[in-house]
């Protein structure tokens, strides 16, 4: 049986990336627009206007964050992990998109710099970068565990949309930046303590104007176990993470344009009945 990727990049189709293009608007001039930080345990909500570029790093150490996106105008529109783990990886790398869910089916983002991107393969199969998991929440902590703790990420994520108008139904899977995972022997998820270190950071080039939400995960850098027979407060392994918004010279953007929704408008199948008609 074939173990080639079931959707292929095509010269000029809708996964063939301009790398480019985006290494330049990488590279070009840029302006500090926004600029904080993210506490331990915290979450917090900002906008990337599109034709920007968005880092996010670990100012102090590895650090686990997990990632929301919406469209900013219309937060209907968000990130889909599940296909964005067919139409590119399981753990994003460098000119990669994460997409949108349906019916708009677009890149909300597109990674443009990795400083873990040698990362790779490590010798459990495990890779950075994941979208494999979802994010930690305390509904399954309560459940596995009895005990109540208000700062899981979906938590965090919770109260960093509420003054965006959003609320914890808008909160969906996540991009893990900075967590290495993968699936063992038995298809069982496993995740190893964090790679990174003091300076490390993911950027990403906002393809239309998005709302982001970042939770630096209260398990820190992974490498205390959450659940199980050695399960610890990880309280001391967790660290802050920054978050840089920036706006490239103008001329880098030449041949750019936001991508738009996906074309299809076929309705399924389905028609609008009319008065008369029967």
């Amino acid at each position: 049986m074939s173990t080639e990727p079931a959707y292929q990049v095509t010269k000029g189709g809708a996964l063939d990336v301009d790398t480019a293009m985006y290494q330049r608007i990488a590279a070009a001039e840029r302006t500090v627009t926004d600029s904080f930080v993210v506490p331990i345990r915290t979450g917090q909500a900002w906008t990337v206007p599109a034709g920007h570029l968005c880092r996010i790093t670990t100012i102090e150490g590895p650090q686990v964050g997990d990632l929301n996106i919406w469209n900013a105008r219309n937060p209907r529109e968000r990130m889909w992990a599940a296909k964005t783990r067919q139409l590119q990886a399981a753990h994003v790398r460098l000119y990669d998109r994460l997409w949108s869910n349906l019916p708009y089916l677009r890149p909300l983002v597109t990674v443009v710099g990795d400083s873990l991107a040698d990362y790779g393969v490590d010798s459990d199969g495990g890779r950075v970068h994941d979208l494999l998991g979802s994010r930690c929440d305390p509904y399954t902590n309560q459940l596995l565990t009895g005990e109540r703790f208000d700062f899981h990420c979906h938590s965090n994520l919770t109260r960093a949309v509420l003054p965006h108008g959003l609320n914890e139904s808008d909160v969906h899977d996540v991009l893990n930046v900075f967590q290495v995972t993968g699936l063992n022997v038995d298809d069982k998820y496993y995740n190893k303590a964090c790679p990174a270190k003091r300076g490390d950071y993911f950027e990403f080039f906002a393809e239309i104007d998005v709302l982001c939400a970042l939770s630096t995960c209260p398990g820190g850098d992974l490498s205390i176990p959450q659940y199980g027979p050695d399960a610890r407060d990880q309280l001391e392994v967790c660290r802050p993470l920054g978050v840089e918004v920036f706006r490239p010279e103008a001329s880098a953007l030449d041949g750019w344009s936001p991508p738009e929704p996906a074309p299809y408008k076929g309705f399924h199948g389905l028609t609008i009945p009319r008065w008369g008609e029967a």
